[in-house]
């Protein structure tokens, strides 16, 4: 029954049947891509229907407007839906392709959204042209304050003011100001609005998730210390701690008494605090916007947190590299879930070292690791047939089709 549904077979309304189809291929782990394959090539008409409807559930509609299942003729009437969130729209707007932009250009609903114009701002693909009327747009959209005795900045009108600012300006900006380069690199972040717009999408789609977390500590799978050493944590000697032996004390002379009280008043140097110390810090919350906006030894750490919403955060952040997913896909220290997630991403499974990887991993899921065999060149086939760390079943599947590979070459 469950195959059928995942057909699109059931014999029920088409709207019924979508809702099915999409609750398959996000939840279920057995038929997910065969629906997921189905609703690809659903009927455009109903399709049509589900995405200008404001009553579709929030769950159909999330999985429509997201880039990654996104039908180009489905797209007007999911920018001009009402229940289409917001921040839905500017996750897109951050990856839109040259087709997409031209399409939310023309919304009415998206031209009077503020916050997702702000993100399309960054977008690479946008021409100079489009980019001024943008800016144009941002001003119109900013209604005029009222008049008021407090003389407090208008934080909407502020972030207005940095949206409009000129490269020129922030060039001339970076050069006056007296910071150190830590500083730099995370106002940086703080403010880079593809980061800001993803952390909100992904904390609202979340909400639930964190909320039900708490004030969960970060708990790496597996032992941070074997993996990062002893030395990669600094030590400092408390105030309390003994001084080493010295000889014994002799009366200052009246010369060297200046000299003591000078080495007395000396500052005591600080240490650094390491990414680890850092984010032992944060809670879930803090945890996830690092995961999103951090550096890469913060996401190498994170990707490894036992708390399930904060490691896949990780596979979200829009600075991660190719070289870092092929890295997690064959670790063995993550949670199963994050090797789930790696393979429903576009762009990762059009890396053939990430496949190699995530079939060759003996923690990756065993449906997983067999359904992703298929994509393997003959080479890696064998190899894998003689791993002893994977399960036997891949490895007597994978030297199947390692014969049938060699038998087809030998008749060619």
């Amino acid at each position: 029954m469950m195959q059928f549904a995942a057909r699109g077979a059931l014999q029920v309304s088409a709207a019924e049947n979508i809702e099915i189809l999409v609750h398959l291929a996000r939840h279920n782990k057995v038929f997910g891509e065969l629906a997921r394959m189905t609703l690809a090539g659903w009927d455009e008409k109903s399709s049509l229907v589900a995405a200008a409807d404001p009553q579709t559930p929030a769950e159909v509609l999330d999985y429509l407007i997201s880039p990654d299942n996104l039908r180009p003729k489905l797209l007007p009437a999911l920018l001009e839906n009402p229940s289409v969130r917001e921040a839905q729209l500017t996750k897109l707007a951050i990856g839109a392709t040259r087709e997409t932009i031209d399409a939310m250009l023309k919304s009415a609903r998206i031209r009077s959204l503020g916050s997702v114009l702000q993100t399309l701002k960054s977008n690479p693909y946008l021409k100079k042209e489009e980019a001024e009327e943008l800016a144009n747009l941002a001003v119109a959209n900013a209604a005029p304050a009222p008049a008021v005795e407090d003389d407090d900045p208008d934080p909407d009108a502020a972030a207005i003011a940095d949206a409009l600012q000129s490269p020129a300006d922030t060039a001339d900006s970076a050069e006056t100001a007296e910071i150190s380069d830590d500083t730099v690199d995370h106002t940086a972040d703080a403010t880079a609005p593809e980061d800001e717009a993803v952390i909100s999408s992904y904390l609202q789609e979340h909400a639930n998730d964190i909320a039900a977390e708490g004030e969960k500590p970060f708990q790496a799978i597996g032992g941070i210390v074997d993996l990062l050493g002893e030395n990669y944590f600094p030590v400092t000697q408390s105030a309390e701690a003994p001084a080493p032996e010295a000889p014994a004390p002799v009366a200052p002379t009246p010369a060297a008494a200046p000299r003591a009280a000078a080495a007395a008043k000396k500052p005591q140097v600080v240490v650094r605090e390491n990414a680890l110390q850092k984010i032992n810090r944060l809670d879930v919350k803090g945890r996830i916007q690092l995961a999103l906006k951090g550096n890469k030894e913060e996401r190498s750490l994170l990707i490894r947190d036992g708390t399930k919403v904060v490691a896949l955060a990780v596979l979200e952040a829009p600075k991660l590299s190719d070289g870092e997913v092929e890295k997690f896909a064959s670790q063995k220290n993550v949670l199963e879930s994050v090797l789930r997630q790696i393979p429903l991403k576009r762009r990762f499974m059009k890396n053939y070292k990430v496949v190699r990887n995530l079939v060759s991993n003996p923690r990756t899921p065993l449906d997983l690791g067999l359904g992703l065999m298929k994509h393997l060149l003959s080479a890696d086939l064998k190899n894998i047939s003689g791993n002893k760390e994977v399960s036997e079943t891949v490895r007597k599947l994978a030297l199947k089709m390692y014969k049938q590979k060699e038998d087809q070459a030998a008749k060619k």
